[in-house]
């Protein structure tokens, strides 16, 4: 993992083995415990010249794969997330076949606080893209 910062400002993260980039960007900048993750498309290694899987469903199971990976780079997991913003390509056809598969990688009532919303296009024809914010556990909201 590549950390930039200075002793009073952020920490800026880039995480060994998690998707390039498809712009200029962090994985995750992180200050005073919180970590904000930058959104994930469905990138099936770090390579974003890969095709991505067929469907909202396969999409949504990678994304989530790529910010535990971005997670587990940082020693964080998705019990330690917050708040979520989920940007859906076609909200009509997908929203239900997403929220299917969001709902399986959390414990009913350990849902994080969530925003969804439709775009007109995600990069690289992604059909689904979701970024978090999530805070450390030594950090007095955990206490």
């Amino acid at each position: 993992m590549v950390e930039i910062a200075d002793k009073s400002g952020p920490v800026f993260h880039m995480v060994d083995g998690a998707p390039s980039p498809v712009a200029p960007y962090s994985h995750a900048v992180e200050q005073d415990g919180w970590i904000f993750v930058t959104g994930q498309m469905p990138s099936i290694d770090s390579d974003q010249g890969s095709i991505y899987p067929e469907g909202i469903e396969a999409q949504t199971h990678q994304v989530f794969t790529n910010l535990k990976q971005v997670l587990a780079g940082l020693d964080l997991t998705l019990e330690h997330v917050l708040t979520m913003r989920v940007f859906l390509l076609h909200f009509d056809r997908d929203y239900h076949g997403m929220n299917a598969v969001y709902r399986s990688y959390f414990s009913p009532g350990r849902y994080p606080a969530r925003t969804c919303v439709g775009v007109t296009g995600l990069a690289k024809g992604a059909l689904v893209e979701i970024d978090l914010v999530a805070r450390r556990p030594s950090s007095p909201i955990f206490s």
